[in-house]
């Protein structure tokens, strides 16, 4: 199986993360993805400001559509700080005929140095670095020296959406609307959980 591992907060998911999912998955011929929700993101503190149910739920909701998708818990499961690493070294063990990849955005590029073991990330997974249409193309030198021989990085295209959690979280707070950024669904256990206000 061709496995999608697709991490974040996702607080809340939005399109701009189903858009990017898709794109890996029909671009890379991934037969499943695992939507991957941190339970906290070390480089990005404090923690998440739905509650980790919530988040749970809103995902859920997102990927119903979707068969090939699926809610992976593991990191929520573990606690603490989430390290890819961690999460990837757990599936290797538990899914040894899994070849799995890892999705990410261009702008985490730079942040992947400071990864923990990012030599070992890229070991165990394929990253798969989403490019938005309308950015630059970016520089993958850096990463594709951090990867095995068999795992080099591959650019995935997919059009310009331009959402962030941290923006809908603020539209929610003024009162303004976000029904083109989440699925119907989301918005609506949004609303009617009063988060973000």
């Amino acid at each position: 199986m061709r496995l999608g591992i697709f991490g974040g907060s996702f607080d809340p998911v939005h399109n701009g993360h189903l858009a990017l999912a898709h794109a890996c998955q029909h671009q890379s011929a991934l037969d499943e993805v695992w939507f991957t929700p941190t339970a906290v993101q070390p480089l990005k503190q404090p923690g998440p400001h739905a509650t980790d149910a919530q988040r749970l739920e809103m995902l859920q909701l997102a990927i119903l559509p979707e068969p090939t998708w699926r809610l992976c818990t593991l990191e929520i499961e573990r606690g603490g700080w989430s390290y890819t690493v961690d999460t990837l070294r757990q599936l290797s063990e538990e899914l040894p005929n899994a070849v799995l990849f890892f999705l990410m955005g261009a702008d985490a590029l730079q942040d992947v140095p400071h990864w923990r073991a990012p030599h070992e990330v890229f070991s165990l997974a394929t990253p798969l670095v989403v490019r938005r249409a309308g950015q630059a193309e970016p520089d993958l030198t850096a990463l594709g020296k951090l990867c095995a021989a068999n795992k080099q990085p591959h650019l995935v295209e997919m059009p310009a959406v331009d959402v962030s959690s941290s923006d809908i979280r603020r539209r929610v707070a003024d009162g303004e609307p976000i029904d083109d950024l989440v699925p119907k669904s989301v918005a609506a256990y949004i609303a009617s959980h009063n988060l973000y206000r």
